[in-house]
């Protein structure tokens, strides 16, 4: 069984990490989503919460919803799994993910990363642009599931 990680932080998921979640399902039996936790960040929605938030917005059963703490390498051995799935929006994602993949090669040999661009509709959307848009009062529906536009609607409206 081909299976990949997908990691991220997912603070929140957008349509551009849906887009590469759907594309992956052509090249891999299994995705996991791996929901990466930083103590040192402060995220807008809980673990639990970015978790709930992309188990919705991906039901196929084909996807695999999870959190790791620590080195994503570490995570990707005791899964057993050696593909790492990483989007790309510009030049700018390359030079960062390079040296993440080369590092995560230096630390975990059997462990490959594979690139894929995201989509044309969404290469200038990231997770702090949505949320940023979504404190001052922007509209960010068609850029984030449904369920992830009601997620922030609610959160900012609290505040």
């Amino acid at each position: 069984m081909r299976i990949a990680i997908y990691p991220g932080s997912f603070d929140p998921l957008t349509n551009g990490h849906l887009s590469i979640i759907h594309r992956a399902l052509q090249m891999f039996d299994r995705v996991i989503v791996a929901v990466a936790v930083n103590p040192k960040k402060t995220p807008l929605f809980t673990e639990e919460e970015r978790k709930a938030l992309i188990r919705e917005a991906c039901p196929d059963p084909r996807v695999e919803v999870d959190a790791f703490h620590g080195l994503l390498v570490e995570y990707a051995k005791a899964r057993g799994v050696n593909v790492l799935l990483r989007g790309l929006r510009a030049v700018s994602d390359f030079e960062y993910e390079f040296q993440l993949a080369n590092m995560n090669r230096k630390l975990a040999p059997g462990v490959e990363t594979v690139f894929m661009m995201t989509g044309e509709d969404y290469f200038y959307v990231s997770s702090n642009l949505v949320r940023e848009v979504a404190l001052f009062g922007g509209d960010v529906e068609g850029l984030v599931p449904p369920g992830v536009f009601q997620a922030l609607r609610a959160k900012y409206t609290k505040k």
